[in-house]
Parts: structure tokens; sequence; C-alpha cells
């Protein structure tokens, strides 16, 4: 096991093990998931941010 991934202490390594936490996840995750699901999660993340850019833009404008 690496270095960076051994648990800090036996309970983190309980909630790693039995319970699932991706704390740990690495960022080469994210490019091994289907590219429908890639592609729906960039344009979540897309829309969210425009949708909270325009609010912020039409709240200064006062519509």
């Amino acid at each position: 096991m690496k270095e960076e991934n051994k648990p800090f202490n036996d309970v983190i390594d309980h909630i790693n093990r039995i319970e699932g936490n991706a704390a740990n996840v690495s960022k080469d995750a994210v490019k091994k998931l289907p590219k429908p699901l890639k592609y729906f999660g960039y344009f979540f993340a897309g829309f969210l941010s425009i949708s909270i850019l325009l609010m912020i833009i039409l709240n200064l404008l006062n519509y």
C-alpha cells in the first residue's frame, strides 16, 4: 500500500473498508466512468455554473 493511501488510524480504515468512504478517490477514477455518465456530469456542472452566474447578473440588474 502506498504511503499516501495508508489509513490514519483503525477508525479511518474501518470507514474506508466497511462503509465505502470515497475520500481517497483519485482523479483517474473520473476518467474511467462511462461516457454517458461523464457527459451528464459535465452538463450538470456547466448548467449549474451558468445558472448561478445568470442569477448573480440578474440580481445586480434588479430583474
